[in-house]
């Protein structure tokens, strides 16, 4: 397979995002789209496209199983994929990285194997009311089962993180901490690194939900200091259906299986089974291999971009956001705490988000409008719904003003 060689136009050091849309076949097919939901699933770009199926059409074959050349290839563009997502985050080895079918996975993997062995009854979660679905229902199963509490962080008035009552919420029982690094529904970035100083100091384990925060910051999981962090592919420019878990190696070590099948055992015979190491030991089945090898060519296509100009990129663009809608007459942002990053939610006078989302539509602005499977969050700020504008690398101040365009459009539609 051909190295990844993403266009990478520079002006003043800046990302160039019509150049870039270039790499993204969707927006010749669809001219005059503006994509304003790459917080629900972002576009693919050709390498990951063209990729995935040359993969398909030279050397496929089963992973870890044959003997044959094309098996070997095939288990080599694997693993090069593993060391690829090892880089990507930092992790100290490519024995920390399990792939899985996406952030939602690599959570309840952990709550089902980590959780199950190592939480009682009596002991305490914590998590935040900004979670993702992804990151409430696995713990609210499993604590159903088990019998320990779930406790949850609130939100300050500016709507980020409250890290006082978060640090009061830490307690003696406290076992493990799971937040999000980026709120999905409002794009508020937490201190996840302060975060994880505070619970390890109260001996809990740190898990970080990175499915917003992998596209659009820089992730070093060393410097983080987390025990678990997930992202999906699909976010990241890559395909659906496949995500990493990050995990510390002794913990890993330490974590029973989840799923039992061919792939991940050692001997098996009626009476008992040896299972592999991690991560072979949490992969079981046919993996998605395609899927594990498209996702190395989306994060060698982010990096290629460079991430800190991405995250560059998008700090103003979000910055051009939040003042374009500001200065519109009956929109109400969301608010994000001190720092919002990629994720423009808001609420326009008198037009439900699902209305209005349909109405942008016809003027081919693709926004999302819901509670952004963060129904708590969207339940704690009294609203039903909002209108989500989610950001992405081929986006430019162009999308805002068309975005701002619709929704003027919108309210006058409805002034009839």
């Amino acid at each position: 397979m051909t190295p990844v060689t993403p266009v990478r136009p520079r002006q003043g050091g800046a990302l160039d995002p019509r150049a870039i849309r270039r790499d993204f076949p969707i927006f010749e097919r669809n001219p005059g789209l503006v994509f304003l939901d790459s917080g629900a699933s972002a576009q693919k770009p050709a390498a990951v496209i063209d990729g995935v199926a040359e993969y398909y059409r030279s050397d496929y074959a089963n992973v870890h199983r044959g003997v044959y050349r094309l098996s070997a290839r095939s288990t080599e563009l694997y693993e090069a994929a593993r060391e690829t997502a090892r880089r990507f985050l930092n992790a100290r080895e490519a024995a920390e990285i399990v792939f899985v079918r996406g952030g939602t996975e690599g959570i309840n993997l952990v709550a089902n194997s980590w959780g199950a062995t190592f939480l009682k009854p009596g002991d305490e979660v914590l998590i935040t009311e900004l979670e993702h679905h992804a990151n409430i229902v696995p713990w609210q199963l499993l604590r159903d089962r088990i019998g320990f509490a779930l406790k949850v962080a609130p939100i300050d008035a500016t709507g980020g993180l409250d890290l006082a009552a978060f640090e009061a919420r830490l307690g003696p029982r406290t076992r493990l901490v799971a937040v999000t690094h980026q709120a999905n529904a409002t794009g508020a970035v937490l201190p996840v690194e302060a975060i994880a100083r505070l619970a390890h100091a109260r001996g809990a384990k740190v898990l970080v939900d990175g499915c917003q925060a992998a596209p659009r910051l820089p992730v070093d999981v060393q410097a983080i200091d987390c025990d678990f962090y997930v992202f999906s592919g699909h976010k990241t420019y890559g395909p659906t259906g496949i995500g990493v878990l990050y995990g510390r190696k002794a913990l890993l070590d330490a974590m029973p299986p989840w799923q039992g099948g061919g792939d991940m055992i050692l001997d098996v015979t009626f009476e008992k089974t040896t299972f592999q190491d991690p991560p072979a030991r949490f992969e079981a089945g046919t993996p998605d291999i395609s899927g594990a090898i498209g996702l190395g060519i989306a994060l060698d296509y982010v990096e290629a971009l460079g991430r800190d100009a991405i995250l560059e990129h998008e700090e103003a663009l979000t910055s051009y956001g939040v003042d374009r809608l500001s200065r519109l007459a009956g929109v109400r942002l969301v608010g994000a705490g001190q720092r919002r990053l990629g994720i423009l939610s808001f609420q326009v006078d008198d037009i439900h988000p699902h209305d209005l989302a349909t109405i942008l539509d016809r003027h081919k602005v693709a926004v999302r409008a819901g509670h952004h499977c963060a129904q708590p969050l969207i339940d704690k700020l009294g609203l039903g719904a909002t209108t989500r504008a989610s950001l992405g690398i081929y986006n430019d101040e162009s999308d805002i003003d068309a975005l701002a365009e619709a929704v003027t459009a919108a309210q006058r539609m409805f002034k009839r």
